[in-house]
């Protein structure tokens, strides 16, 4: 477990990205791609924890835009008329799928 949480995490975040854009969006999949990768910039909120980095610690629900709140607006971006915000929603929603991944990980 201890190798392949960390190959799941970061290949969810910055590979499976592209993967999701080749498959929706396959006129412009390598833009989609960067705007879906680009919504890991959610990780932002961990700079306002202390420490800013817990290998332990569960982001889902801890940090600000990894909660249920932030997880409505990320919805509500699929509702906008424009790709770029559907794909940042895509992404970001994508991001907290991987993270709670890793939370069920952490409790194996």
């Amino acid at each position: 477990m201890e190798l392949i949480q960390p190959i799941l995490h970061y290949g969810g975040h910055w590979l499976v990205p592209f993967a999701l854009a080749w498959v929706s969006l396959r006129e412009n999949w390598l833009r989609a791609g960067l705007v879906i990768a680009g919504a890991n910039l959610i990780d932002i909120d961990h700079l306002l924890a202390d420490p800013i980095f817990d290998s332990d610690r569960c982001s889902i629900g801890f940090h600000l835009l990894h909660g249920w709140e932030a997880a409505l607006a990320y919805l509500a971006l699929l509702l906008v008329p424009r790709w770029w915000a559907r794909a940042f929603g895509v992404g970001a929603l994508w991001h907290l799928a991987v993270d709670y991944g890793d939370c069920l990980m952490q409790s194996l």
